[in-house]
């Protein structure tokens, strides 16, 4: 089996270049199972009912999420839809899931989506602690484990990759949008990507306009946001998972221009 998961799309313009290009990553590599984080997709925070129905429209399995789910209201609409993904260490009670199980050829694969807590500024839980939880308990009901987890520290994201080594069948990172190159089966099993990346405009500061974000470093001022134009690029990562042991033969980064 294969698993292509796709890093943040970024606006209008990261959905259309993740619309573009899914087909042929699929018949080019036979893909059989696509995660895409969408937390960015509505103009670089949260996500609108139209981009939500565009993403589904081109067979995505799953849609996880980050520290802009509730940036759109639209998403009260369709919160509780199965494959839409919330952080699962979000406050108790709060609506959506965190997780969920799908189907696919003959086998059960739990996608679980976490949100880190160093310099996030979310109110979360420990996603240390609930990861454990739920590992345990999917490992019983599973084949295939995969984690989103997404955080901002490399520190907290590699911590959780060899806290998790050997239990889950593969953790990637998001939000940072800037793909990172240690993609690797570690000693007990787990595939692990500290982050990667992001689907957006290439000429960008991570997918907002250039001058926008430059205003804001230099003088401090809250310069409103824009997500940039021009050229976009594909991020994200192929898990190539063995039938047999529902392990990771082989990680690749996907980075399409």
């Amino acid at each position: 089996m294969k698993v292509l998961a796709i890093g943040d799309l970024v606006g209008n313009i990261g959905v259309k270049k993740m619309k573009d290009e899914l087909n042929n990553i699929r018949q080019q590599e036979n893909i059989d199972f696509v995660i895409v984080n969408g937390e960015n997709a509505g103009e670089g925070m949260g996500i609108t009912e139209k981009n939500f129905n565009d993403i589904l429209a081109e067979n995505v399995d799953v849609i996880t999420m980050g520290n802009h789910t509730w940036g759109k209201k639209d998403i009260f609409k369709f919160i509780d839809h199965p494959k839409l993904l919330r952080p699962a260490n979000y406050p108790k009670d709060v609506v959506g899931k965190g997780y969920n199980i799908y189907h696919c050829k003959n086998k059960k694969i739990a996608v679980i989506n976490l949100i880190g807590r160093v310099d996030m500024n979310v109110l979360s839980d420990n996603p240390f602690i609930l990861a454990k939880q739920l590992v345990e308990k999917l490992n019983q009901e599973v084949d295939i484990i995969i984690i989103d987890f997404h955080a901002e520290a490399t520190a907290e994201k590699i911590a959780l990759g060899y806290f998790l080594d050997g239990k889950v069948t593969a953790i990637f990172g998001t939000h940072t949008h800037v793909q990172t190159s240690d993609e690797q089966i570690l000693d007990k099993g787990t595939a692990y990507i500290t982050d990667i990346g992001m689907t957006g405009p290439k000429k960008s500061v991570i997918g907002m306009d250039i001058e926008a974000s430059l205003k804001r470093f230099e003088t401090t001022l809250p310069e409103r946001y824009r997500i940039a134009s021009g050229e976009c690029i594909l991020n994200g990562v192929i898990f190539d998972i063995d039938d047999n042991t529902n392990k990771v033969k082989e990680i690749k980064r996907v980075n399409i221009k």
